[in-house]
């Protein structure tokens, strides 16, 4: 009997089209029936119009990173011709052009369906104050979506938005993401420009994003960094920050005293995400967060509310229509501090920036819990100011310390859902993600930032060799084969015993790092000889720097074992081989 051919692999289906997306978006904004996370929503009509030109961009062969995804703004960030309120009516204006984050989203490949609603003025961290109605969280109407951008948080919860923009100050990017079980980034202060946001308190402003997926925020994260031309706060990545951390990474954790305010489902989701962290190989360990609570207290609760005021103090004065009662109450407050109570203010920042440097010096990064509970509406309605500070308590100090954040959902089936926070030093946002990747069970997309050098080793630099951290905080980018070009000798009288690469007739395995600007530069300076970089070519057909070696007469020759690693296999079972 003739055997019957195999089945053909099954063909993946092409992703959804931009028009595909606005459209199943529609349906899902119309079956959530809920109103109160927008203030200000496009016509169906015009988002079409907009898909239609990104698949029209796709057919023609551009490379679109975020092709079709649908992106929720909110309403303190600009979009040409539609109004910016700050969650305030009569404050109202409506820009002719749209903010640099938007425009770089729509650019490469976003689609926007609306403008989102926030807690006025972006002061509060419950979403409750906003005269546009009161977003519940996406799992549990009942219970606050947090603030202040609580309409993109919901946006994306809720499934109708794949992106939204939200803006952070004291925790305004983390803590509506824990509780509408989504991602949130707060990336560094000065690496996204703020061009076209209505400012909260510029010193600590930074915009963020939601996102279904760590991978599509942090490529979401990629294209809004970079300095605009216009936002004079923007920052420059230092050319020797670290792009991973390290193999068993050192990860600081709340003592039991700090981890008091939590409510027992917050303490339970934080240590599911404990355990999954340590079962990753990450070392855990406790700290005193004391000189974090009192730079958080100091956000709200010092002559720093100055630039609230100077934000919103004069419109909110003239008694605007719609103006919410806490927030002229909070800004108003905030203009009666004299500038030397202020100036005495930031010198106490700069000691306790230096104190919380000292505590997070050998870890990685802290995991935190991001709110301490999840509170009904009608709690946070009863106590607008008490509840508001509570869901702080872990966020407000991140941003007064200079630090980057990334939040990530833990339990998100549950209706109170929470997530958990991974903090990192100021442009160290990639370690953060790397952490917080392992808790979502995502694969790594490209590194945050993007820039550095490529290098290609083969010996005692590959991971768990002696020579390794030579590489100095490189990323990993995965293992390679080269084009039979080359081959491996055994050189005499190196210490550690290192092989050379030459030109040959054999394929070669190894692994490609990258290194920020400052760290390349080492490498290359510390190489001693007879080693050298120089381009090799791939079987993929790429061709980036590696260490080679000078001509080695005599050399043994270590093609047969096609990597490094096969060799020293092969002398740890048979004996040593001697060099030379």
């Amino acid at each position: 009997m003739t055997a019957l051919p195999p089945e053909p692999p099954p063909i993946a289906a092409p992703p959804p089209s931009a028009h595909e997306r606005v459209l199943a978006a529609f349906e899902r904004l119309a079956a959530a029936e809920r109103p109160e996370a927008w203030i200000c929503l496009r016509t169906m009509d015009e988002v079409l119009v907009d898909a239609k030109a990104v698949d029209e961009r796709v057919r023609a062969g551009e490379d679109l990173p975020l092709a079709g995804t649908v992106l929720a703004v909110k309403d303190l960030i600009d979009l040409a011709g539609l109004p910016t309120t700050a969650g305030c009516p009569g404050f109202s204006r409506t820009p002719v052009t749209s903010a640099t984050v938007v425009t770089r989203l729509t650019g490469a490949g976003a689609v926007v369906l609306g403008k989102t609603n926030l807690d006025q003025f972006a002061s509060g961290l419950t979403g409750t104050r906003s005269p546009y109605g009161v977003p519940g969280s996406a799992l549990d109407p009942a219970k606050v979506a947090g603030g202040s951008s609580s309409g993109s948080a919901v946006a994306v919860g809720l499934g109708i938005a794949d992106l939204a923009l939200g803006t952070d100050t004291g925790g305004s990017g983390r803590v509506p993401a824990a509780l509408n079980a989504v991602v949130g980034l707060k990336p560094t202060i000065g690496l996204v420009p703020r061009t076209g946001v209505y400012p909260a308190s510029p010193s600590f402003d930074c915009v963020s994003v939601f996102a279904r997926s760590l991978t599509l925020g942090q490529r979401a994260l990629a294209a809004m960094t970079g300095p605009d031309g216009q936002d004079p706060a923007v920052r420059a990545w230092p050319s020797d920050l670290r792009l991973a951390a390290g193999d068993r990474p050192r990860v600081a954790i709340p003592d039991t005293a700090a981890l008091s305010a939590l409510t027992p489902p917050a303490r339970q989701a934080f240590h599911v995400a404990v355990a999954s962290l340590e079962a990753s190989g990450a070392v855990l360990e406790p700290v005193d967060l004391t000189v974090f609570f009192e730079a958080g207290e100091l956000l709200y609760g010092s002559a720093l509310v100055a630039e609230r005021y100077a934000s919103a103090g004069e419109v909110l004065a003239g008694g605007p229509e719609g103006a919410d009662p806490t927030v002229s109450a909070i800004v108003a407050a905030a203009g009666r501090h004299p500038a030397h109570e202020l100036a005495g203010v930031w010198g106490r920042v700069a000691g306790l920036r230096a104190a919380a440097r000292s505590v997070l010096a050998g870890y990685e990064a802290l995991l935190l819990p991001t709110v301490p509970d999840h509170p009904d509406i009608v709690d946070a309605l009863a106590d607008p100011v008490g509840v508001s500070a509570r869901l702080g308590r872990y966020s407000t100090f991140v941003n007064v310390l200079d630090l980057a954040a990334v939040t990530v959902p833990v339990a998100p089936g549950d209706r109170s859902p929470y997530g958990v926070t991974v903090v990192t030093r100021a442009f160290e946002d990639q370690v953060g993600i790397d952490l917080a990747a392992v808790l979502t069970g995502e694969q790594a997309a490209e590194p945050y930032p993007a820039e550095g050098a490529d290098v290609v080793v083969f010996g005692a630099h590959l991971r768990g060799q002696p020579l390794h951290d030579r590489l100095r905080g490189a990323r990993f980018l995965g293992p390679v084969r080269t084009a039979e070009r080359y081959r491996m000798v055994l050189l005499a009288g190196t210490v550690p015993a290192q092989p050379g690469v030459l030109p040959g007739a054999a394929t070669l395995d190894g692994e490609r790092w990258r290194l920020s600007p400052a760290a390349f530069g080492r490498f290359a300076a510390e190489l001693p000889a007879p080693f050298l970089l120089g381009r090799v070519e791939l079987e993929d057909g790429s061709t980036p720097l590696a260490v080679r070696c000078d001509p080695a007469d005599g050399a043994e020759g270590l093609d047969r074992y096609e990597s490094w690693r096969g060799y020293l296999r092969f002398v740890s079972t048979d004996g040593p081989r001697s060099p030379g």
